[in-house]
């Protein structure tokens, strides 16, 4: 079953820019976020960091796949994620404008490095800000005139920030929970 916000209801008119660019810009940052989770299994040791990484890989994957197919049914070039971010890393921190919240070069490489509780803390602070990055870009998004009027558009965004600030809470408690101990 599709989601509710995947094809259904999509309008014939010419989608607007800003809801291209907000698709496509969306599927690099959470390309990102697929990177970031995979360097959990083999630098934690924390259950709860498994779990975590396990949901966003799983709902981000879901959501390049809805997005691609979104552009596609639009006319748009739908971006593979796994070519951007080889190319990201390619081209260095300086030559590549970086989207709300995307970690840099180096943020990337320190969160390689780390392992154990250091990997875990530098995890969380990092997907944090990484998310918040994805709540500046739909905030970007709703405050465009004429963007988000089509109906999937609208509701992903919106499911986005939901998801996102719903996430954020959960990895600021669990940083909580490590510091305090």
């Amino acid at each position: 079953m599709a989601a509710p916000w995947a094809g259904a209801g999509a309008q014939a008119a010419a989608p607007a820019a800003a809801d291209v660019s907000f698709m496509q810009g969306m599927i690099a940052h959470h390309a990102q976020a697929i990177e970031m989770v995979a360097l959990i299994g083999a630098r934690s040791t924390s259950a709860a960091m498994a779990s975590l990484g396990e949901r966003i890989e799983v709902s981000q994957k879901d959501e390049i796949a809805m997005m691609q197919q979104w552009l596609r049914e639009h006319g748009q070039a739908a971006p593979d994620p796994l070519a951007h971010m080889a190319m990201a890393m390619d081209m260095g921190d300086h030559d590549m404008p970086m989207m709300p919240g995307m970690l840099t070069k180096a943020q990337m490489a320190q969160l390689a490095a780390a392992k154990g509780a250091a990997f875990d803390r530098l995890f969380l602070a990092g997907m944090i800000q990484h998310h918040e990055g994805a709540l500046a870009m739909v905030k970007e998004l709703f405050a465009t005139s004429g963007a988000a009027q089509n109906t999937a558009i609208f509701r992903f965004a919106s499911d986005v920030d939901a998801d996102q600030r719903a996430e954020i809470a959960r990895m600021r408690a669990m940083l909580t929970r490590m510091t305090s101990r």
